[in-house]
């Protein structure tokens, strides 16, 4: 089953929900400020998007801006930058979604349909 984390305020994780209803997709939904995903879930991420640590910060977010993680990011090292992740889910990149040998972040329709719609 996929797991999906998302904030119940952001419009583009409504539309990333709305859109697994309708190819009815199975899955289970958390909220991603009060259970940010575990270090085991953001390495599985992180291998999913090829290594790139930054893919899986919200970069546009308040709390990224407000500890200035822009010019931090590039000198922590992946086991900082993961704890950091795992403590605050306002800091991850949202929709985050896990499933058998996927993971997505953000929610890009053709992306999302290429991984999850097996034709």
């Amino acid at each position: 089953m996929l797991k999906v984390y998302t904030y119940a305020n952001c419009d583009t994780c409504r539309r990333a929900v709305k859109w697994l209803r309708a190819h009815g997709l199975a899955f289970s939904e958390h909220p991603i400020r009060e259970t940010p995903p575990t270090s085991a879930e953001l390495r599985t991420m992180l291998a999913a998007q090829g290594g790139e640590l930054r893919r899986l910060f919200n970069t546009s977010g308040r709390d990224y801006r407000e500890q200035g993680l822009g010019e931090k990011l590039p000198a922590l090292t992946e086991a900082e930058a993961l704890a950091l992740l795992a403590r605050n889910g306002n800091l991850v990149k949202r929709p985050f979604l896990l499933g058998p040998g996927t993971g997505l972040v953000g929610f890009n329709e053709a992306a999302w349909a290429a991984a999850l719609l097996k034709k």
